[in-house]
């Protein structure tokens, strides 16, 4: 019974000793230990996999009972900001503030003010996304996952490859054109090009590197061009080039063991979003819906 504790106490009753003694022990210490991912990865299993039934009280009931779990978990939350336990002063607090916060909430239900709230609705789906989120990020992928990733985008992971390959800055699209076919005539590319800060040519150039002189995008519309053969016009920031690609490196999808990191974030960005799916899905499927759209 928790009004002893609460209103007019002389002192602490053995119950509450013993309650306080439970909390300190092993049991809250490896607790605290465990990553919050585990709780809710665990708490989504159960209430998407299994059904969940679970324990919140009817706003309408003027009971509230503290159980030792509910102080173990206030005495946690005390833990993770103060970085050490409660005493019992404080744990009586604790106490005392969330029951202030349990009527409020109930009196709130009661009067129906959680109802057509949009901050309350995104909250509540808010958490609701949280608990899929983290479920999918407790879990480990193996080599043979991360592999299977790798090789189903091979491109996303290659290294880009090389390029060598000769410039001429024209300036103007209309004149590029005009001079592409000058060149392809017999004239000397050479003589047309305008001067610039910028590379004439480049050799074994990564596709950053490439990017880096000529711009965001440069390289990638220089893997398009005919091998030995002047193309164009090619557009840089700067404006029209024309280009001959001497040489191309095709690139070389690395090791897994060289890009583990990426390759991993990558899939657990990619899990999140599909078990975060599921979750939702499963949930759908248990509701009939109708839509009635205006005329």
């Amino acid at each position: 019974m928790i009004a002893p504790l609460i209103f007019g106490r002389p002192a602490h009753s053995e119950n509450t000793k013993i309650l306080l003694g439970e909390m300190m022990d092993d049991r809250l210490k490896q607790l605290l230990k465990e990553p919050l991912v585990h709780f809710l990865g665990a708490g989504l299993i159960v209430f998407i996999l299994l059904g969940w039934s679970g324990n919140a009280v009817d706003p309408e009931s003027r009971t509230i009972t503290i159980s030792e779990a509910k102080v173990e978990q206030l005495a946690s939350r005390f833990v993770a900001v103060w970085k050490r336990p409660p005493n019992e002063q404080e744990i009586d607090g604790l106490i005392r503030d969330y029951i202030r916060e349990e009527i409020y909430y109930r009196e709130a239900r009661r009067m129906g003010l959680d109802d057509n709230d949009p901050i309350i609705r995104r909250r509540l789906r808010s958490k609701m996304e949280e608990i899929a989120t983290a479920a999918a990020e407790s879990t480990e992928p193996d080599d043979a996952a991360l592999q299977a990733a790798i090789d189903a985008n091979p491109a996303k992971y290659a290294d880009g490859g090389q390029l060598s390959f000769t410039q001429i800055w024209v300036g103007e699209e209309d004149e590029a054109a005009a001079t592409l076919k000058r060149i392809r005539g017999g004239a000397n590319p050479m003589s047309f090009g305008k001067p610039i800060s910028l590379p004439g040519t480049m050799t074994a150039a990564s596709s950053a590197q490439i990017d880096r002189a000529f711009g965001e995008g440069f390289a990638g519309r220089l893997a398009k061009a005919k091998l030995g053969e002047w193309s164009g016009p090619v557009t840089s920031g700067f404006g029209a080039h024309l280009v001959r690609v001497e040489k191309r490196v095709a690139g070389k999808t690395p090791a897994l063991a060289d890009i583990r990191q990426q390759v991993e974030n990558d899939w657990r960005a990619d899990n999140t979003s599909s078990r975060k799916e599921a979750a939702y899905q499963a949930l759908l499927d248990g509701y009939e819906i109708e839509i009635e759209k205006p005329e």
